[in-house]
């Protein structure tokens, strides 16, 4: 029996497939402001795009509220993006984001964002997560009630 090949699957198939192991998602349009004078979204848009499905991440895990309520929480080490294709108005994206390479005190979230007009990926990287405690200001160790949130959204992948 042959393959199926994921140009032969309908569209939103695709979309599925490129984005199968990422547990975290959102949709989002893209918007005639999103464009700069080059006539394409601009680079900044993407990592507005990143940081929401970030966040959608910390609720999910639960770092927002443990933040709220201990004043301990994530931050945003590092960021990487890679552009793959430039995107425009009017399409959609999905971005899907996932929790890899979990250690004592940070992980990393890859994310990646798919175009439903290109049906390809339009850009992936990654985001280095570390803990602070917001009232005295230095790193902690990730708290328990978050490795666990991490541990049954990694059940989801």
């Amino acid at each position: 029996m042959a393959e199926l090949a994921i140009s032969d699957l309908p569209l939103i198939d695709k979309i599925e497939e490129l984005l199968q192991d990422y547990p975290v998602q959102l949709e989002l349009p893209v918007q005639w402001g999103d464009m700069d004078s080059f006539a394409h979204v601009n680079n900044r848009v993407y990592l507005k795009w990143i940081e929401s499905c970030r966040i959608a991440c910390f609720e999910q895990i639960g770092a927002i509220d443990y933040m709220k309520q201990h004043q301990i929480g994530p931050i945003l080490g590092e960021v990487t993006c890679r552009y793959r294709i430039p995107l425009e108005y009017p399409d959609r994206i999905r971005i899907g984001c996932r929790v890899v390479d979990l250690k004592a005190g940070r992980f990393t979230i890859e994310h990646r964002i798919v175009s439903h007009q290109h049906q390809k990926v339009a850009c992936e990287g990654s985001d280095s997560i570390v803990f602070i405690d917001y009232a005295n200001g230095g790193k902690v160790a990730i708290p328990d009630p978050v490795l666990t949130g991490i541990s049954q959204l990694e059940r989801q992948q």
